[in-house]
């Protein structure tokens, strides 16, 4: 068998685009984003440079937790579009070089999903769920102890129905749990991929993929048990398998959303037979720190290097604050259980971090996932009480913003109404908004927009080789790749004092500009020929 091609390797060292459809262009002016904007905007996703779209789940849903809680994965939401627009989209991106991965949330279902509606009727399709009795005298407590995976909520993952009987949901209430352990349940899944790979998807990302299995006994949890009840359970490594094999048949590719503190158990998850790449939590939560981001950066590789997986790197997604906030603020890390209202803020000071993180993640080896609006700067927007959508607010008690600042619509048009969204958005967007629309930014040589640009069409050059690091002063990053030209070099500077270049024959990008003596500012990262 011969050595596999650069297209069937194209995920290893992809930038791929999280699209939010619901905030991301608006078609038919309802003030929801759908299929007709995103088709629209496309010569505007060719010409920034990415190589694939990740839709955030577009199937029929009640909305009850931002479509993550699916009704029908084989139906796309009136609010989107039509399974019609869905095939059109994913072909004419496809015509611009651009392929398209699709969510699937195998832990849980909507309420309203004709399984559990069933189940609620005394059906068969309990059996799909985990439907228990009640604890104490009269079955009025719930069947375990387990705590919420909203972060903040002290709400039960459990709810009683007028029956007495009580069904386990990890997360809200309309998302009940499948029961993993039945074959009806892995069946229908594995059906669920071949009917959207047969559709010309490249690709699927596994919303919670560490959740699904459960210790059958749904026993109290327990601080450091091993195994965990409902945490990376080695049932799901069959399921993985099983999947892959599905996968194969169509040349199709796998994301998976594993949050695990135990590297080695997390590279379990990226073995040939399993999933090709996870998200790199790490990173993306790391605070804008020398020592710590090269920390994060070596454990990442180390970790990938003994299954040959490729690392992923991520400064955001529609989960946790934008990264122009995050690292103008004096925690620049991200935890869902720091989340708080009025924490200030120094946007100016983030945006140039942000500009430097961005060649840091792109110049690293693997793929690259770039959360929608990241490429124009966006702030995480302040969301007034009375319009917050987000369920993690109101699991919390009120005290958690919740995850909608980064949900806010973008901006396209500086002088069209909304922004060049499209009609009245589902969330309000902040007055200034218009200073970051994407027209005045495709204009602006110094914009983040045109950064990013000038980034995507130079990053192929770097390769899928190793990294070497360079000695540097503290708080400056160094490292070579071989390139296709030679030797390319990233600097970034998190020192307080403006650092020297190494060796070079030429700057090809800069974050900002170097200061009169040729040296590269704080918070400023540069790439270079060696």
């Amino acid at each position: 068998m011969g050595q596999p091609t650069h297209a069937q390797n194209w995920w290893r060292s992809a930038v791929i685009y999280q699209v939010y459809v619901r905030s991301f262009a608006d078609g038919d002016g309802d003030g929801t984003g759908d299929l007709a904007g995103v088709r629209a905007k496309l010569p505007y996703l060719a010409e920034l440079g990415v190589d694939a779209l990740w839709f955030n789940p577009w199937y029929l849903s009640p909305m009850k937790d931002g479509g993550y809680d699916v009704a029908d994965y084989r139906v796309i939401d009136p609010a989107f579009g039509t399974l019609a627009e869905a095939e059109k989209l994913i072909a004419e991106a496809k015509e611009l070089g651009i392929r398209t991965l699709v969510d699937i949330v195998p832990n849980h279902v909507s309420d309203q999903h004709p399984w559990f509606r069933a189940a609620l009727a005394q059906g068969p399709e309990r059996e799909l769920f985990h439907f228990r009795p009640g604890r104490g005298e009269h079955g009025e407590l719930p069947p375990n102890d387990w705590p919420s995976q909203f972060a903040g909520s002290a709400e039960p993952v459990w709810t009683r129905l007028p029956d007495g009987t009580w069904y386990l949901h990890l997360f809200t209430p309309e998302q009940p749990d499948l029961n993993w352990a039945h074959p009806a349940v892995r069946q229908e899944h594995e059906e669920i991929l071949r009917f959207w790979f047969e559709r010309g998807v490249a690709g699927v990302r596994i919303d919670s993929a560490a959740l699904l299995a459960k210790d059958p006994d749904l026993p109290d949890f327990v601080e450091g048990r091993d195994p965990h009840p409902y945490v990376d359970r080695d049932e799901l490594h069959d399921i993985y398998r099983s999947w892959r094999t599905v996968a194969d048949a169509y040349d199709g590719i796998f994301v998976g959303e594993v949050w695990l503190p135990d590297t080695e158990r997390f590279a379990r998850y990226l073995r040939p037979d399993e999933l090709h790449t996870a998200f790199n939590f790490s990173f993306l939560s790391c605070p804008w720190d020398a020592g710590r981001l090269r920390t994060s950066i070596d454990e990442t590789l180390a970790e990938h290097a003994p299954v040959g997986a490729p690392a992923t790197w991520v400064l955001c997604n529609h989960d946790v604050t934008r990264t122009v906030t995050r690292y103008g603020r004096a925690d620049s890390g991200f935890d869902f259980a720091t989340k708080a209202f009025g924490t200030p803020t120094d946007l100016a000071l983030g945006a140039r971090r942000a500009r430097a993180g961005a060649l840091l993640s792109l110049a690293l080896p693997g793929a690259v996932y770039l959360y929608q609006g990241e490429e124009l700067g966006l702030p995480e927007a302040e969301i007034p009480r009375d319009r917050i959508q987000d369920p993690m607010h109101f699991r919390s008690g009120g005290t958690d913003p919740g995850r909608d600042g980064c949900r806010v619509p973008l901006p396209w048009t500086a002088d069209a109404p909304y922004v060049g969204f499209g009609g009245e958005p589902w969330l309000p967007q902040p007055s200034g908004w218009s200073a970051y629309a994407a027209d005045l930014q495709a204009a602006d040589p110094g914009s983040m927009l045109s950064l990013y640009r000038a980034a995507l069409t130079i990053r192929p050059e770097f390769g899928d080789g190793p990294i070497t690091w360079l000695p540097t002063p503290e708080g400056v990053l160094a490292f070579a790749r071989p390139g296709q030209e030679g030797r390319l070099l990233c600097v970034v500077n998190l020192a307080d004092a403006p650092a020297d270049l190494p060796a070079h024959s030429r700057l090809l990008l800069g974050s900002g500009p170097l200061d009169p003596r040729g040296r590269l500012p704080k918070d400023t990262a540069v790439w270079l020929r060696g």
